[in-house]
């Protein structure tokens, strides 16, 4: 008998089903040693000897795979394929006493038989240069959180947190954040002209492009009225009609980064729902009379790179399902980032014979809608280019030259299948009309002139997709990193939310002041994005990890000394007074702040040791939509706000998003607020209130 050792329990079924009965699989859950929880755990006086310990809740795991592996005839570890899971491996040859050097590790970028068995003929040792990169990164982590944290907490407030990316993408938000605050609007003016052919019925818009032979830049109302005065009286003749063909080319697979950006922009899934819903895709899902399937190839990547065998299947599909003309001559090629790992292949479906639609019924709503986007997506970058016919008409009248863009599809291409998404802002983008039959010098007939009033817009705040794109671009984060990163903001109160928009707390922007004053040289983008490309070196084997760690704690130690003597200790606020009376001493309760926010304490503190909930005033947060009690809003025990009846325990109703006291018209499921909409709470259901 053979055992192999994989990480997750969510996958143990689907291989076992490929490997047969003369294997066993067994899991790990995930790490198995670790640096120790309640100790620093790193030698620095030892070129940062690392000290690993089991963790505690993975002792019977542990001694459960050592008790079977003194049976089984080999051992193979088949942890997942990247450095984490690399690292992993490492520590499980170290507890299982085998020889990281012997050829113990298999690797694969999905879950099938034939992946599966290719893996089994090509066992290798395990990578040390990926251990190195893992460890180095672990210990980086440790150290600056080790560190710096306790400064935090001594000069600004207890139970804070620092962390290499954590730290640096917050900043990204309060920047943006920053700069919103510290724009000032200009006003400008959209000016146009609705056309038509003389006696003609069909109007068409145009927009001013020249005045005077200069791109029109109209600001204020007087240039709006000097304008005006100008087209007095003027014909308006076409000056030039020019057609074109446009194409534009499929985009490329998904990569980590571009699938949860797309999954949030299209169906509207958190980063959290994703990751989830990603993960079952790729261990397996229940599927009836088969087991457990697994959907898609390895989800954690930052390629774009699709196998030979990938991109066959994929042309024979399209030219059996869509016809020669929508598959290119030779396979579309995408280039890879230059500051990507490219490990692994994008990601994708194992098998295009396993259409969406045969899996609505019996997979996860999410797991359903997120395999539909990666199969479409998949598809149509092997997709001929999609064509346009374009018409741009030029019209003069006087001094003004006013524009119109007609574009039709002349051939779907790739959109036939995938329609990229687009931003909601398009107010800057040339208009699509459509435009009669017009010849050059011909005059129209004005319908009406237009003109409105704008203002220059702030950027706009960052959305989670948004964020995890900017960490992409910056180099900061690795695919692994980019959920819980943006996680980790918003569980420490570093960052709420307006609608889909991530807005930064008062703690948050407190932390981020600290740490640009204190641990600007090596707490910001470019630093964090430089350390990113140093593990990688260390990946390929370019460098050794404790050079790297030694240049990092050679500056970093002496920025410690100078905040932890220099730094400001902001005093502790009194607490705030209010007129409520202590029901055990009868004291007045104040206003205090703990780990999961605001409460009463008593002002006899520490005699009176009483403490009770945050008055309830202005907490009504509308009716409820099963019995049509009030519904307020309360923190469960980590401090998470969520809304319940007041008629508990006859109304058990509760939900994370505020409702509205309404049920859905077309399923019968509670409304509720997302942000200024209100929509139905079923994930099935499209219903937005109008």
């Amino acid at each position: 008998m053979k055992l192999v050792v994989i990480e997750s329990p969510g996958k143990r079924e689907t291989l076992q089903k490929y490997l047969g009965k003369d294997y066993l699989v067994v899991f790990s859950k995930g790490h198995v040693r670790d640096l120790p929880e309640k100790s620093f755990g790193v030698d620095i006086t030892n070129n940062y000897e690392p000290r690993y310990e089991i963790l505690p809740d993975k002792q019977s795991v542990i001694d459960d795979i050592q008790k079977k592996a003194k049976k089984a005839d080999e051992i193979l570890l088949a942890t997942d394929p990247d450095r984490e899971g690399e690292a992993i491996a490492w520590h499980l040859a170290y507890c299982l006493n085998i020889d990281p050097n012997s050829k113990c590790r298999i690797v694969f970028n999905e879950i099938s038989k034939t992946a599966v068995e290719e893996a089994l003929t090509k066992p290798r040792t395990i990578d040390l240069s990926l251990v190195d990169a893992q460890q180095a990164r672990r210990i980086l982590d440790r150290i600056m959180g080790y560190k710096l944290s306790p400064i935090l907490c001594k000069k600004i407030k207890p139970r804070l947190s620092a962390g290499r990316v954590q730290s640096a993408c917050l900043r990204i938000v309060v920047d943006r954040e920053k700069e919103i605050e510290s724009f000032v609007p200009e006003e400008y003016w959209n000016m146009g002209a609705e056309l038509k052919k003389v006696g003609g019925s069909l109007a068409f818009k145009t927009s001013l492009n020249k005045y005077k032979d200069k791109k029109a830049e109209v600001k204020n109302k007087d240039q709006v009225d000097e304008i005006l005065k100008n087209l007095e009286g003027a014909k308006y003749v076409v000056d030039s009609i020019k057609k074109a063909r446009s194409k534009s080319k499929a985009p490329a697979p998904f990569t980590t980064s571009t699938m949860q950006q797309d999954a949030l922009n299209k169906l509207g899934l958190s980063l959290k729902r994703t990751t989830s819903a990603a993960q079952q895709l790729y261990e397996g899902i229940d599927i009836p009379g088969e087991g457990k399937v697994a959907f898609i190839t390895y989800i954690r990547t930052d390629s774009v790179r699709i196998s030979e065998g990938a991109v066959k299947m994929a042309r024979e599909h399209i030219e059996k399902s869509f016809g020669k003309e929508y598959l290119p001559a030779k396979p579309n090629v995408f280039s890879v980032k230059a500051n990507a790992q490219d490990a692994h292949e994008a990601i994708r479906p194992i098998s295009l014979a396993r259409k969406p639609e045969s899996i609505k019924d019996v997979a996860p709503s999410d797991c359903y809608k997120l395999y539909k986007l990666i199969y479409e997506r998949f598809v149509a970058c092997q997709m001929t280019e999609a064509e346009y016919d374009s018409v741009t008409a030029l019209v003069k009248a006087n001094d003004c030259e006013f524009k119109a863009v007609g574009k039709t599809v002349a051939f779907p291409g790739w959109t036939s299948v995938y329609k990229a998404f687009e931003k909601e802002d398009k107010e800057e983008k040339e208009g699509n009309c459509k435009i009669p039959k017009i010849d050059k010098d011909e005059v129209l007939e004005l319908v009406k002139l237009t003109q409105e009033q704008k203002f220059t817009k702030p950027p706009s705040r960052y959305t989670e997709a948004t964020l995890v794109d900017a960490m992409e671009k910056k180099g900061i984060g690795r695919p692994a990193t980019y959920a819980p990163t943006v996680a980790v903001l918003s569980s420490r109160q570093y960052t709420d939310k307006d609608g889909k928009y991530l807005v930064p707390t008062e703690l948050g922007r407190s932390v981020t002041g600290f740490l640009e004053k204190y641990f600007n040289k090596m707490i910001n983008v470019t630093f964090t994005a430089y350390m990113e490309t140093r593990l990688d070196e260390i990946a390929e084997g370019k460098c050794d990890w404790q050079g790297v760690i030694n240049d990092f704690w050679t500056s970093f130690k002496q920025l410690l000394t100078n905040a932890n003597f220099n730094a400001y200790v902001s005093p502790k606020p009194e607490p705030e007074k209010t007129d409520i009376k202590c029901d055990k001493c009868g004291h007045l309760m104040v206003i205090r702040e703990g780990k999961y926010g605001k409460f009463l304490g008593c002002s006899n503190y520490p005699t009176c040791k009483n403490i009770m909930q945050m008055p309830k005033e202005n907490q009504n947060k509308g009716k409820c939509p099963e019995c049509g009690k009030e519904v307020v809003e309360r923190h469960s025990k980590k401090g998470k706000v969520f809304y319940a009846c007041t008629g508990y325990p006859e109304c058990n109703y509760m939900s994370w998003d505020m409702p509205n006291g309404e049920k859905c018209p077309e399923c019968n499921s509670p409304l509720i607020f997302k942000g200024k909409k209100i929509k139905c709470s079923s994930p099935d259901c499209k219903y937005v209130k109008q």
